[in-house]
C-alpha cells in the first residue's frame, strides 16, 4: 500500500497548485522509493532506488526526445500576431455573413479531426492555430451576430469553446491513426498482459468512438450559436433598462 503514497503526493501538489510537472516528478520518485521499501531494506537500498527512478526519467527522455516542428512554428507565430494576424482573420470572417461562431468551430472540429486520423497532429493546436486564428475568426463571426463589440462573458465563451475544439478532435481523431503513440501504448500494455492486439484493430475500432465524439460536440457548437444569441439578448435588455 506505500506505493499509494504517490497517489497523495499528486493530490496534495494539485491542490497546492504547485508546477504540475514538479509534482508529478516528486509523486514518480516516491513511488518508486516506497516500492523498494519492503519491511528490513536499508536506506541504501531506498538511496538506490530513489536513483534508479531518476535515471529511469533520463533514459525515457534521452530515447524519446526528437526535434519538433512546433518548436519552428511558434516564433512565426509570434511575428504573425505581432503583425496583426488576428485582426486579419476577424477582418476576413466578419465578411462571411452565413458564418457564425458555431459554424466555423463545427468546421474546424471536421478539419482537426480528419487531419488527426491521418497522423497530422501538429496542424492544429492552441498556440499555432486557436489562439491566432481560430478563436479570433469566431469571434469576429460573433461580433457580425451582435453588431459590434461582445461583452467579455461571451468573447471568453468562444475562446474556451474554441480551445475545446481542438482538444476534441484531437483526441478523438488521432486513435485512428495506426502509428500514433496512444496506440503503440496500448498494444504495448495489452501484451504484457498476455492480450495480443494488432494496432489496426484499436484504429479501427477508434473510428465509432470518433464518429461519436464529432456528433455530440458538434450538437453542443451548434446549441452554442443559441446561447450566443440569448446572452446577447440579455445585453440588450439590461442596456435598455
Amino acid at each position: 500500500m506505500l506505493v499509494l503514497l504517490g497517489i497523495a503526493v499528486v493530490v496534495a501538489g494539485f491542490v497546492a497548485r504547485i508546477n504540475p510537472l514538479l509534482v508529478i516528478l516528486i509523486a514518480a520518485i516516491v513511488t518508486g522509493v516506497t516500492a523498494a521499501g519492503a519491511p528490513g531494506v536499508d536506506a541504501r537500498a531506498l538511496a538506490k532506488a530513489g536513483v534508479d527512478t531518476l535515471a529511469a526519467f533520463g533514459d525515457a527522455f534521452n530515447d524519446n526526445r526528437y526535434f519538433h516542428i512546433t518548436w519552428l512554428i511558434l516564433p512565426v507565430i509570434g511575428l504573425l500576431e505581432r503583425a496583426g494576424l488576428q485582426e486579419r482573420a476577424r477582418m476576413l470572417i466578419a465578411r462571411v455573413k452565413a458564418a457564425t461562431a458555431g459554424r466555423l468551430l463545427l468546421s474546424y472540429l471536421l478539419v482537426r479531426q480528419a487531419t488527426s486520423a491521418l497522423g497530422l497532429t501538429s496542424l492544429g493546436g492552441h498556440p499555432q492555430m486557436v489562439r491566432p486564428l481560430v478563436a479570433p475568426m469566431a469571434e469576429g463571426a460573433a461580433e457580425v451576430q451582435a453588431g459590434g463589440d461582445l461583452p467579455d462573458k461571451v468573447r471568453f465563451r468562444i475562446r474556451g469553446m474554441s480551445a475545446a475544439t481542438d482538444n476534441i478532435g484531437l483526441f478523438f481523431g488521432e486513435d485512428i491513426f495506426i502509428a500514433i503513440g496512444s496506440i503503440v501504448l496500448m498494444v504495448g500494455f495489452l501484451e504484457q498482459a498476455g492480450i495480443i492486439v494488432e494496432p489496426l484493430q484499436l484504429s479501427v475500432w477508434a473510428i465509432p468512438t470518433a464518429i461519436a465524439a464529432f456528433a455530440i460536440h458538434g450538437a453542443r457548437l451548434l446549441l452554442f450559436d443559441r446561447e450566443i444569441r440569448r446572452d446577447l439578448a440579455a445585453r440588450d435588455a439590461e442596456a435598455g433598462q
